[in-house]
């Protein structure tokens, strides 16, 4: 593992405890937004595990195709992806802040950070 994948894999698993501080003190529009982070970090060290630069993107469907395993994922897998997409953008804009407020929910957001722990450390066997 270069230097470079072990810095994105660090960032991502760095960022699982504090998705979870962010849940226990009920800031859960910033749990789901930190948890899309830190999935995309991880496919960010798959992209730079393959030789590329990680580009300056943050579709988590299109990382995981960059790093060549969105065809690899089951069904659970892609559905986190299609459910954090949305709190990357939209959570920075006060139109959709309200939206995804209301979303959200401390189960919900519980649910994705263990989906997400699982999938970072499926793709950090991708390696």
């Amino acid at each position: 593992m270069t230097e470079k994948t072990k810095y994105w894999l660090d960032l991502a698993k760095g960022d699982i405890p504090v998705v979870q501080a962010l849940i226990d003190s009920g800031h859960l529009l910033y749990a789901g937004f930190i948890t899309h982070l830190a999935v995309e970090k991880a496919l960010k060290a798959k992209i730079e595990d393959d030789g590329e630069a990680p580009p300056k993107l943050h579709n988590l469907i299109r990382l995981a195709e960059m790093g060549g395993v969105l065809s690899q994922m089951n069904e659970e897998q892609i559905e986190l992806l299609k459910t954090l997409n949305p709190l990357q953008i939209e959570a920075r804009y006060p139109a959709y802040k309200q939206q995804l407020t209301d979303m959200l929910t401390a189960e919900m957001c519980t649910k994705m950070l263990k989906r997400a722990k699982e999938l970072i450390a499926w793709t950090e066997q991708q390696l």
